[in-house]
């Protein structure tokens, strides 16, 4: 499990930039997807050879009429639930406020760690303001700017000492992990218990009603499955302060988790930007998908061919995943689901000769325009299939920077053309081959001419 690092302070402290800073400095595990539109709630990270979910809290301006205490002790008590360590931001240029010590006052109480960051530091003069956050308590405040990167190295040196050990924490099982997601009210406590035929989880027409993810173990025809059914994920404007933000938190660690998702949405109300959004998260963690169209019953009367259709055009950068139309509440076509969950899940296993792979990506690049900047062009001098779950393959290149993602996304093409791999991700990684280690290399590839 990856442990989960949040921002929290008042407004217009520069959470937000910070966390971009954070993010972008170090090295990304998350990629910017072409077909999204990603809100940046959140980032899987890495620091110093440890990954972490970066999460930036907002959501704190003022509002007419609305208490600032009380919107600070619920963002924060969010904060609180689910975060491992706690990043606290104060803005040096206002010194200590109020507000500022409504959050100090609780997060003393807790049982977390603090790093206390005094942001907007730009220069020598507003660093030395700092020493008036002492009187907060909550230990040692550490001078940076977000937006110029003053001390940001001093910040990632001081978070990850208070890391916690990688530990699983959760239910063990040999077999494939499944995580049923998707937005608030698609059914999806009702499709887990329709799959599982009993009463495993809470069914509530009130959207939100899980908010802890909830293991179930499962014997399909002597194949053992865990279930993970998640709270729904809602977009960051319209999450409510307080446990449902970080609900979100806990479905996307449940997708980090599990081997296929089975994203669940509404036909009646098609295909939301959310449930792209949702999508996208899946692609990005390399997962397998299954999309499952609940609530089918309701639109019976609309053509099937036009409806997928649409979904391919919303979905363009998950075409190879497959599409299900069930009504959980009347079980029509659940047990469709797990037999297309565990052919993803194959498929996830399955795992090529290095010479065929080798073979299938030097005659892609022959057949197409090698991508170049100025004089240089792309060489792709070896290629292999690096591992498995999700598959993934490894290509030695002259110069990483020169792939395109549309470069990527054709040799990704190749691949599913020939091999299949039919509702997984795939993991296209472009390794840097110095240039001695390049003649060496093309010699033998020479020779064996």
């Amino acid at each position: 499990m990856k442990p989960v690092v949040a921002i929290v302070g008042r407004a217009n402290v520069g959470k937000s930039t910070l966390f971009n800073r954070l993010a972008g400095e170090s090295v990304a595990i998350v990629e910017d997807l072409p077909g999204t539109t990603r809100d940046r709630v959140f980032a899987d990270v890495s620091w110093q050879g440890r990954e972490v979910t970066l999460v930036d809290t907002g959501g704190l301006e003022l509002r007419p009429g609305s208490s600032l205490a009380q919107k600070v002790k619920g963002q924060v008590e969010a904060a609180i639930v689910e975060a491992d360590v706690i990043i606290f931001a104060v803005d040096v240029r206002d010194g200590v406020i109020a507000a500022d010590c409504d959050i100090a006052d609780r997060l003393r109480s807790c049982d977390k760690p603090v790093v206390l960051v005094a942001n907007k530091a730009d220069n020598a003069r507003l660093e030395s303001q700092i020493a008036d956050f002492y009187q907060l308590g909550v230990g040692t405040p550490l001078a940076i700017s977000a937006q110029h990167g003053r001390g940001i190295n001093g910040l990632l040196q001081a978070v990850t000492p208070l890391l916690p050990e990688p530990s699983i924490g959760f239910v063990d099982s040999d077999g494939p992990k499944l995580a049923i997601v998707g937005r608030p009210n698609v059914g999806k406590s009702m499709l887990l218990n329709a799959i599982v035929g009993e009463e495993r989880a809470i069914v509530d027409q009130v959207p939100g009603t899980t908010r802890d993810a909830v293991d179930t173990v499962f014997n399909y025809r002597g194949q053992e499955l865990l279930l993970i059914d998640t709270a729904g994920i809602r977009r960051r404007g319209r999450a409510s302060i307080g446990i449902e933000y970080y609900s979100l938190i806990r479905a996307l660690r449940a997708i980090n988790r599990c081997d296929v998702a089975l994203l669940a949405t509404d036909a009646t109300e098609f295909i939301t930007a959310q449930d792209v959004h949702i999508a996208g998260y899946i692609k990005q963690a390399g997962k397998g998908m299954v999309l499952v169209i609940n609530k089918w019953d309701l639109v019976s009367g609309q053509p099937k061919e036009a409806y997928a259709q649409q979904i391919r055009q919303r979905l363009k950068f998950m075409s190879h995943v497959p599409v299900l139309y069930v009504s959980a509440k009347f079980r029509h076509g659940v047990d469709g689901i797990i037999p297309k969950v565990l052919e993803v899940w194959q498929e996830r296993q399955k795992q090529l000769p290095d010479l065929v792979v080798d073979k299938l990506i030097k005659e892609a690049v022959t057949a197409h325009t090698r991508p170049r900047k100025g004089l240089k062009q792309l060489e792709v001098i070896r290629a292999y299939q690096a591992g498995i779950n999700p598959p993934t393959f490894a290509l030695l290149v002259n110069d990483p920077e020169l792939v395109h993602f549309s470069y990527q996304r054709y040799l990704e093409n190749r691949l599913r053309q020939t091999f299949g791999f039919s509702g997984t991700s795939l993991r296209l990684l472009f390794k840097k081959v110095r240039s001695r280690k390049l003649q060496k290399v093309g010699v033998r590839r020479h020779d064996s001419c």
